[in-house]
Formats: C-alpha cells, sequence, structure tokens
C-alpha cells in the first residue's frame, strides 16, 4: 500500500513515502529528529486506504540528494521553502500539513507564512513558536528542558550520539517505538554526513522575525509525558490560533506520538482532516 517516490525539486531530489489514489485529497507529513518519513508509515497507509493522496518525505539533510554542508542552509526559510517546493512538484495548490517534533516546527511556520496554500494543519508534540518562546521566558522547567537544543551545536555532538552503537540516539526513544524503525534510523544518521546534516537543523540559527498568529483550521496534540515540551507551551499554543481550532492532551504517552499510538494518532489526522 505504500510506495516509495522521488520528489524533484530546483534544491535536489527529495525521497518520501506516499500512498492512496494520486487524485486523492493531498496531505503532506513532516517527520522529527532523529526520524525520517517511516515515522508516518501507518498514517501514510491509513490516509491512502480512506482516498487521501498521503506523502511523507524525508526532508533536507534526511534525503541523500538534498543535503547541502552548511548549516545556514538548514534555517527555517529553507525548509519552508522546501515545503511549498515539494507541493509545487506535486502539483498540489492546496494542502493539508500534518508534522512532528521539529517537522511540527515546520508545519507551523509553514502555516504562518503560507496559509493561503495550506487547508488544515495537525501538529504532534510541537507546540506554536510564539507559545514556545512565551514558556522559555516565563518558564524555569521549559528553560530546562529545551537546554538540549544548545547542547546539540556543539561539534562533539555526532561521537556521543554514535558512540557505543548509537547508544545515545537509542536512549532518546524511551523503549517507546518499534526496534526495526529505530535500528532504520541509526543506520540512516550513521551515513557519512547525515547526521551532522539532522544536526544542522538545530545550528542554523533562529527565524529571523517574530511568528504571527495560525489562521487555518488547526489540531494540537500534546503528550504529558513529552520530555521536550511542557504544559505551559502547550496551553499557551491556543493563543496563537485564531481560526478553528482543537487542543488534544494525550495521558501517559511520550514525546514519540505518531509511533507510540500509531492507531490514535491516525484517527486524530482524520478527524482533523474532517
Amino acid at each position: 500500500m505504500i510506495d516509495h517516490i522521488g520528489i524533484p525539486t530546483e534544491a535536489g531530489s527529495f525521497d518520501a513515502i506516499a500512498s492512496g489514489p494520486e487524485d486523492g485529497r493531498p496531505v503532506l507529513l513532516l517527520h522529527g529528529f532523529p526520524e525520517a518519513a517511516i515515522e508516518w508509515e501507518h498514517q501514510v497507509a491509513v490516509l491512502g486506504v480512506n482516498g487521501f493522496r498521503a506523502v511523507a518525505p524525508d526532508q533536507r539533510g534526511y534525503s541523500p540528494g538534498v543535503r547541502p554542508e552548511q548549516a545556514s542552509e538548514y534555517t527555517i526559510t529553507h525548509l519552508v521553502g522546501d515545503v511549498i517546493a515539494m507541493a509545487d512538484s506535486l502539483g498540489w495548490d492546496t494542502f493539508d500539513l500534518v508534522g512532528h517534533d521539529w517537522g511540527g516546527a515546520v508545519a507551523w511556520w509553514t502555516a504562518i507564512e503560507h496559509p493561503e496554500r495550506v487547508r488544515t494543519l495537525t501538529v504532534f508534540s510541537t507546540p506554536h513558536p510564539a507559545a514556545l518562546k512565551v514558556a522559555l521566558q516565563s518558564d524555569e522547567d521549559q528553560a530546562m528542558r529545551s537546554q538540549y537544543m544548545r547542547d546539540w551545536r556543539e561539534r562533539s555532538t555526532e561521537k556521543r550520539m554514535l558512540d557505543n552503537n548509537a547508544q545515545a540516539i537509542k536512549q532518546m526513544f524511551e523503549w517507546r517505538i518499534r526496534p526495526s524503525h529505530v535500528e532504520e534510523y541509526v543506520q540512516r544518521l550513521s551515513e557519512p554526513g547525515a547526521l551532522t546534516a539532522a544536526l544542522n537543523w538545530y545550528r542554523a540559527g533562529k527565524p529571523h522575525g517574530a511568528a504571527d498568529k495560525v489562521g487555518v483550521k488547526t489540531m494540537y496534540v500534546w503528550s504529558t509525558e513529552d520530555v521536550a515540551f511542557g504544559s505551559v507551551a502547550a496551553f499557551e499554543t491556543e493563543k496563537w490560533c485564531t481560526g478553528p481550532y482543537r487542543f488534544e492532551m494525550v495521558e501517559d504517552v511520550s514525546h514519540w506520538i505518531p509511533e507510540e499510538i500509531p492507531e490514535a494518532a491516525s484517527s486524530l489526522i482524520l478527524e482533523n482532516l474532517g
């Protein structure tokens, strides 16, 4: 039910998984760190069965065909540009957008900067950028949770993460997701230059300008056991959404929502697509 496709753009060709009829309502799903498109394997298949055209790409740095060396080429501007370029390549004037972790951040910024292209927005884990900024400034707990974002900019990070058969990467997943996926992520990030490219998302610097409010129909899903994002940012997110908004809090689930509870995540996406 899942096809492997390439999406040609001026930046290079993105690898992707896809399902559903070519003329189905288009849905783009953006993965996080340290994952890849297969994070969305279950959701892509379910969306395809339900008549949608679901595509999940390996994003910039994760696709070997789009792996620039300089950290400056991994800014939010570049990442959002990739989303629009992929949609253009696929022939999608408008599309539904889904994101998790870093993919969630890119999804928020895409909806902020290109609301005319995004039909609905579904984000797992990652709060609205402005909500996260508020939490970082006002909540000591969130500041502590986000320390890793600064730590990972150090050039010793690659060695630390890949030492001892990439034990540090494996531990990130808290033994909550399929071991076969973890092994594939490790294998991919062990390729020359791949982990540096993924970490360049953290090293590229902050976005230029403040994040505006989002006006498209939005669902934000946050889990109570998320180690990266606390409740302050999660509850603050509603203030930054002016369109129809739904907040879902998932109890006793880790940061890795789409893979830890794939059936529930798929159902939530379908409900928001409505």
